[in-house]
């Protein structure tokens, strides 16, 4: 395991932590208020067999504020940099949540770095796009979680600080549904069965607007599928690498 190392571009800084080695190389892009731990168990799943790069966005986990909150678009133009002169070969992006939407940015506006693309409870559905909708949504999902990924979501969002509001606005404010079309790149998106953030009709949605998609779903799971027992979405997650 590499140590974590800061990626700075454009006024902006990426954590960025390297571990396993292989093929094919995973990149994981985290959600609102999360950061790269929420990870360890996707992680543990994956890097025995391949190479995984898990970032901390700015703002988030143990990266630095940066002056201005970033946009969907911006925050992938960095990751996109840090990529360029850190990726021998295209990696396969893993983003969960917002980072869906980051995700997807990246493999429209730098597809020579996206090999794939896995976009896990992707938001925001257009159905709801408002704070308060969103909220609602969140919180009725992971009133069945278990003590553990709330503990460990409460900590993460403490940590992305106060400028939390603005960082859910830019992702509110993006519309995923517009970029769909323009991501060339062979796309899974996966879902928790019961996850009431991405619901069924929103990714089925993502999938027909997708050149190249498909919907694969992890039963009595919500929306933090990756986060307790990562094991059934790593499953179909390497069913689908090995399709590339």
């Amino acid at each position: 395991m590499s140590p974590a190392r800061e990626f700075s571009f454009a006024g902006a800084t990426l954590v960025v932590e390297r571990r396993g080695a292989g093929e094919p190389v995973y990149l994981l892009i985290h959600g609102i208020g999360m950061g790269r731990s929420v990870f360890a168990d996707l992680i543990a799943h994956l890097d025995d067999r391949a190479e995984v790069i898990a970032i901390d966005l700015p703002g988030y986990g143990e990266a630095p504020e940066p002056r201005r909150v970033l946009t969907m678009e911006r925050t992938a133009d960095l990751i996109a940099a840090y990529l360029r002169g850190h990726a021998d070969r295209p990696v396969i992006v893993i983003g969960h949540s917002m980072g869906a939407q980051i995700a997807l940015e990246l493999g429209a506006r730098h597809p020579s770095a996206v090999a794939a693309l896995v976009l896990v409870g992707p938001t925001v559905d257009p159905d709801a796009r408002s704070g308060p909708r969103q909220l609602s949504r969140l919180l009725r999902d992971i009133a069945g979680e278990s003590p553990r990924v709330i503990a460990r979501g409460a900590r993460e969002y403490v940590r992305a600080g106060p400028k939390l509001i603005t960082k859910f606005r830019a992702m509110l404010v993006h519309r995923p549904e517009d970029v769909l079309p323009a991501v060339p790149a062979p796309t899974l998106v996966l879902r928790g069965e019961d996850d009431l953030v991405a619901p069924r009709a929103w990714c089925e949605r993502i999938v027909a607007s997708m050149p190249d998609a498909r919907l694969a779903e992890v039963p009595d799971r919500g929306h933090e599928t990756m986060i307790r027992d990562a094991a059934p979405a790593v499953a179909l997650i390497r069913t689908f690498a090995g399709d590339r």
